[in-house]
């Protein structure tokens, strides 16, 4: 009998938008051993790998995902050339740094940290579905607590929060993923009139 276990997960992963969790591909395969499951997963990303295949998988955000090898990159963005990438700005980025890096914390702590108003960038990391509120302090008026997300482990290319880098090398891998934009003149304005405000509090 053909094994065409392999095929599945092949197909599981290409239909699928998100890292899909070895438990669902387990249950798909009518409850495989997890040992098992990996090693078929293992096995794929390996003959893509020495077949030198244009895509490959990873596992990313607590699940397996197919994505583009690194080295065609070029190509790619021959082919979306014009093609509009949601990329983070510089204060987000700062801002998300600090959030990944000391979750949970409230949005005075940020600010703290930041020394300028976050508002108008919490609401943007928010409607990026890149941060969460994550609980509530225990301190006078239970301030709202933030963390990042799944979404975010996935925009970063994460397995996990333990896969973050050293906090000084985190803009330099956004910047190598071609994840941040260059701050707009609009945003380093509202940035320089919202410093003499925090300060002043």
């Amino acid at each position: 009998m053909q094994d065409n276990r392999k095929p599945v997960i092949e197909a599981l992963l290409l239909a699928s938008e998100k890292p899909v969790p070895l438990e669902q591909i387990r249950l798909v395969l009518d409850n495989l051993e997890s040992i098992e499951a990996r090693k078929l997963i293992e096995e794929l990303k390996s003959e893509y790998e020495q077949a030198g295949r244009g895509i490959r998988i990873t596992e990313v955000a607590g699940g397996f995902q197919m994505i583009t090898a690194a080295e065609f990159a070029p190509f790619l963005k021959k082919l979306f050339k014009g093609r509009h990438i949601d990329r983070l700005t510089k204060p987000a980025l700062e801002t998300l740094a600090i959030i990944a890096y000391k979750q949970p914390l409230t949005r005075n702590e940020i600010e703290l940290l930041r020394n300028v108003n976050v508002d108008g960038v919490m609401k943007s990391l928010l409607d990026k579905n890149l941060i969460r509120i994550s609980g509530r302090k225990k301190a006078p008026g239970r301030p709202c607590v933030y963390g990042t997300t799944r979404q975010f482990m996935e925009h970063f290319g994460l397995k996990s929060l333990d896969d973050l880098p050293r906090i000084e090398e985190f803009s330099a891998m956004a910047q190598k993923k071609d994840l941040v934009d260059i701050e707009s003149e609009e945003e380093k304005k509202t940035e320089e009139l919202n410093e003499p405000q925090k300060t002043a509090r």
